[in-house]
């Protein structure tokens, strides 16, 4: 892959817009006060949403957790520690969870934040008409979820005894709502300016009130957003940066020319035809995230309602091939749903290994073998050869390696006599279309929110709002309820399995490659980290002489 002269002409062209800009915003107004200690980041493209309750993307979660600290939060060992609340504790029976806040927090417009912020928040997140992609995953275990959910939020069992408490109650225990606590969906958020400004509060800087690190002072949409340190934040003299300035950059190659003129320190998306030769180079980073990238199918739509069509189509791929070649070996081929990192009940064990040794792989390393299958599977759902199979479409975004992994897509499919259209938009809008079901078969990905496998295999439970291609199996739904509601470890991950092997073998969606991270960062761009969830931390970061 070689990039076309108008490609590299384009963005040195939009690398000059780019340095012009860290002085001059498009309305003329000089930049003057962002300060030499300012960090220059690309993260990915207009994110869909910042609002903490309507985010499901890394992008967006990414710049939300500079702005907004919740009651717990992770630390650099991905621990959990404390946040806005400085301590917290459980009931013995494991369903009273009570935080005690931080004496004299603040918004970011200097008004005072209490406990009362977490009881809006939350039943903002439970209720119908904000309809939050994580309100059932996240909060389904509370007390009263479900008539909150259908619009009494009253019933929501969360109560703020004292402007310095906050206590939740639950149905049942869960082993693992400290993380669920420390997630960014369930930040505070200021009531009274969500009421006066409606959907536009996320856009201006003097509505995007924060209670975090940072807070916005500019906004340009397609552009940038500028985060500043933010003085009344409880924890502000450990807050290293003034400024963070949020490249909005879709196209990685202008993305990359903008990190070789310094006018960025550090970028996520970078040119994948750049990868072989930046292997070796200090500043090419690739890590390992807990992710698995996969392909949703829609299936409330023929003939993906058929689940032999599904595995069908899912056999096909090469996935070897796939990770090794088209990915060049920055993914790792997927062997299940759950893919590496992710632990299990015993200490320091892996549930994709215990899969393996209790189950095998689903995806065999004989790719002729899956072939051959997939062909009989096609013919037997009434579509030998592809013959009468309607003509589909694929939506993805044009990042990474999504745009060709489409094209060997639509070639391997081709081959079984399938006839597939690739349908490429920008970030924002292929993700509200996968979310409405705006599409036959559609890209994804998941990465990790915290460390437990729930937090994959229940996107596909009915009704999450994260389960994009409406798959739906009483089976599978009572397994994940039975693994949510015990307080039995070795029981949890138990269920866990057997639900992945219950979505495996109806091909409710189709694994294709585990992730990694792969990013650059300048060799004096010190103090930051990278999360297993894909994150990048920068509030304590700082450049080095």
């Amino acid at each position: 892959m070689k990039k076309s002269l108008s490609s590299v002409l384009g963005g040195a062209l939009c690398v000059a817009v780019l340095a012009a800009g860290i002085l001059t915003s498009c309305s003329g107004k000089s930049k003057s006060s962002l300060s030499a200690n300012t960090v220059h980041v690309q993260i990915g493209p207009s994110p869909e949403t910042i609002d903490p309750a309507l985010n499901s993307a890394v992008d967006g979660a990414n710049m939300i957790i500079h702005a907004f600290e919740g009651l717990l939060k992770f630390d650099r060992n991905n621990d959990i520690v404390a946040g806005l609340a400085e301590s917290w504790e459980q009931s013995d029976d494991g369903l009273t969870w009570t935080f005690h806040l931080r004496p004299g927090l603040k918004w970011s417009d200097g008004s005072a934040l209490t406990a009362d912020d977490f009881v809006y928040a939350w039943k903002r997140v439970a209720a119908p008409e904000t309809a939050a992609p994580y309100g059932y995953d996240l909060l389904n275990m509370v007390v009263g979820f479900d008539e909150a959910s259908d619009g009494d939020l009253d019933k929501l069992g969360v109560e703020a005894p004292d402007a310095d408490t906050f206590i939740v109650h639950l149905v049942n225990p869960c082993i693992y709502f400290d993380k669920i606590a420390a997630f960014a969906v369930l930040v505070p958020v200021q009531r009274a300016t969500i009421e006066a400004n409606g959907d536009g509060w996320t856009t201006k800087p003097s509505t995007y009130v924060c209670s975090g690190p940072y807070y916005m002072t500019e906004f340009t949409d397609g552009s940038r957003i500028v985060f500043t340190k933010n003085p009344n934040y409880w924890d502000a003299e450990n807050v290293t940066f003034d400024n963070i300035v949020w490249h909005l950059i879709e196209d990685p190659n202008t993305s990359y020319n903008a990190y070789n003129q310094n006018v960025i320190q550090l970028i996520k998306d970078v040119p994948t035809e750049e990868i072989p030769a930046l292997r070796g180079n200090g500043e090419f980073y690739v890590e390992p995230i807990m992710g698995t990238y996969y392909i949703s199918f829609n299936t409330q739509r023929a003939p993906f309602t058929d689940s032999r069509v599904r595995e069908a189509l899912s056999l096909a791929i090469d996935r070897d091939h796939v990770a090794n070649v088209i990915m060049q070996g920055t993914f790792s081929p997927a062997k299940n749903f759950v893919g590496p990192g992710v632990s299990d009940a015993a200490s320091g064990s892996s549930f994709e290994e215990v899969t393996t040794k209790k189950y095998g792989d689903h995806f065999s390393a004989d790719y002729a073998k899956d072939l051959a299958k997939a062909k009989r599977l096609l013919a037997a759902a009434g579509y030998p050869d592809g013959n009468g199979f309607p003509a589909i479409e694929y939506l993805t975004n044009d990042a990474s390696y999504h745009k060709p992994v489409a094209e060997y897509l639509q070639a391997c499919w081709g081959e079984l006599g399938i006839t597939m259209t690739v349908n490429i938009q920008e970030w924002k809008t292929m993700t509200a279309d996968r979310r409405s079901g705006n599409f036959d078969i559609a890209r994804n990905g998941w990465v990790y929110d915290w460390d437990d496998p729930s937090n994959m295999i229940n996107l596909l439970e009915t009704g999450n709002g994260n389960n994009d291609g409406k798959y739906s199996s009483a089976e599978f739904d009572r397994l994940v309820r039975l693994a949510r509601s015990t307080t039995d470890v070795s029981r949890h991950y138990d269920y866990l399995h057997q639900a992945e092997q219950v979505v495996l073998k109806d091909a409710a969606m189709a694994p294709i490659a585990y992730y990694n991270e792969f990013w650059l960062q300048k060799k004096n761009l010190k103090g930051t980290w990278h999360s297993p969830y894909g994150f990048w931390y920068l509030m304590n970061g700082y450049f080095e002489d």
